[in-house]
C-alpha cells in the first residue's frame, strides 16, 4: 500500500514549506491539497490557492508526488487549466497526478454567480470536464465545441513530462462516474459512503468501500479494463475515521483497508482545531514508523 497526506492550503507558506518537506521526511509516497475557492467551516478562514501551492511545494520537495485531491468544474475551465498543470508538470519534474472530481454543493459551486446545476448537469458536466482536458493533456492542437466549453484551436505546447499525459485521480461514488474513472482514471479516488453524520470506523468503512470497490469492478467490465490495473485510493476524515489515534488504530485500519484491496491510504495532517484534529507528536510518531518499516516500493 502506499501513503498520502494532505494537507490543506491555509497556512503562510513561510510554515507551510516546513509542512510539506516534513512530509516528505515522513516518507509518504505522495502528498495532496484541496481545490477550492472557500471551503466549507472554514470559509472565514484563511485559505490560499491551489496552483501557487502546489508549485511551491514541488520546488521544496525532490521525490514526493504532489496533487490535487480534487479539482472540479466548479470553477476551473479545462483550458487554462491544462496549461496550470503543464506548467506544474514541469516543475515537479514530473511529480504531479490531478484529482478531478465532479464538484459539491458548497461555496465553489456558486460564487462565482453561476446557477446551481442538476444532478444530471453536474453529470454531463463532469464527462465532458474530464474527456476535454484529456484530449488538451494528450494532443498539442485541441478545438472543442461541447456542452459546457468551447476551445477554438487551442495550443498545449510542450505538453506534459508525464506521458502520454499526467495521471488522473478520479473521484466517482455512482455508475456513471465510475465508468469515467474506468475510463480516463489512473487513480479512483473514494471518501467512503458521504451521507453517514459521523466518520465510519475501520470495519465499517472498509465494507462501504468494498461494496463501491465492486461496483467500480463492474464498471471496469463493462468498459474493457483489467479491474486491477486501476489503483484505489481512500481519502480518510471526510466520512471515514483515520485511524491516527495511536500506532496500534493505525495498524488495524490501514490493514482492513489493504485487505479489500485499497492501493493508496490518505490521511489529512493535523489541525489543532477540528476539522481533523490530532496530536502532531503522535502523527509523526505513528507514520515515522508505518512508512520506514512496512510499506512497499512507491509505483
Amino acid at each position: 500500500m502506499n501513503y498520502g497526506v494532505l494537507i490543506l492550503p491555509e497556512h503562510r507558506w513561510s510554515v507551510a514549506k516546513d509542512i510539506w518537506k516534513r512530509a516528505e521526511e515522513l516518507g509518504f509516497d505522495h502528498a495532496w491539497t484541496y481545490d477550492h475557492l472557500a471551503w466549507r467551516s472554514l470559509k472565514d478562514s484563511a485559505w490560499f490557492g491551489t496552483v501557487p501551492t502546489l508549485t511551491a511545494a514541488a520546488l521544496a520537495t525532490e521525490h514526493i508526488r504532489i496533487g490535487t485531491l480534487v479539482a472540479s468544474p466548479n470553477f476551473r475551465h479545462p483550458m487554462p487549466f491544462a496549461r496550470d498543470l503543464i506548467t506544474l508538470d514541469d516543475i515537479s519534474a514530473g511529480r504531479l497526478t490531478v484529482g478531478i472530481g465532479a464538484g459539491s454543493k458548497g461555496w465553489d459551486a456558486t460564487l462565482l454567480g453561476q446557477p446551481p446545476l442538476s444532478l444530471r448537469e453536474k453529470s454531463d458536466r463532469f464527462d465532458e470536464f474530464v474527456t476535454l482536458l484529456d484530449n488538451l493533456l494528450r494532443e498539442t492542437t485541441t478545438t472543442w465545441q461541447g456542452q459546457f466549453y468551447t476551445v477554438n484551436e487551442a495550443r498545449t505546447i510542450p505538453g506534459c513530462v508525464q506521458k502520454p499525459r499526467i495521471p488522473f485521480a478520479i473521484a466517482a461514488a455512482d455508475q456513471r462516474s465510475m465508468r469515467l474513472a474506468a475510463t480516463f482514471g489512473d487513480i479512483w479516488v473514494t471518501t467512503g459512503d458521504r451521507t453517514v453524520k459521523q466518520p465510519l470506523d475501520a470495519v465499517a468503512g472498509a465494507r462501504a468501500v468494498r461494496a463501491q470497490m465492486a461496483q467500480l469492478d463492474e464498471a471496469c467490465q463493462q468498459m474493457g479494463r483489467d479491474p486491477v490495473s486501476l489503483r484505489r485510493l481512500v481519502l480518510v476524515g471526510p466520512s471515514l475515521r483515520m485511524g491516527i489515534e495511536s500506532q496500534q488504530a493505525f495498524d488495524d485500519t490501514t490493514g482492513r483497508y489493504a485487505e479489500i484491496g485499497v492501493t493508496d491510504f490518505v490521511v489529512h495532517w493535523p489541525r489543532q482545531q477540528e476539522p481533523y484534529a490530532a496530536d502532531l507528536k503522535t502523527f509523526e510518531h505513528i507514520m515515522s514508523h508505518r512508512l520506514t518499516t512496512t510499506r512497499e516500493p512507491p509505483s
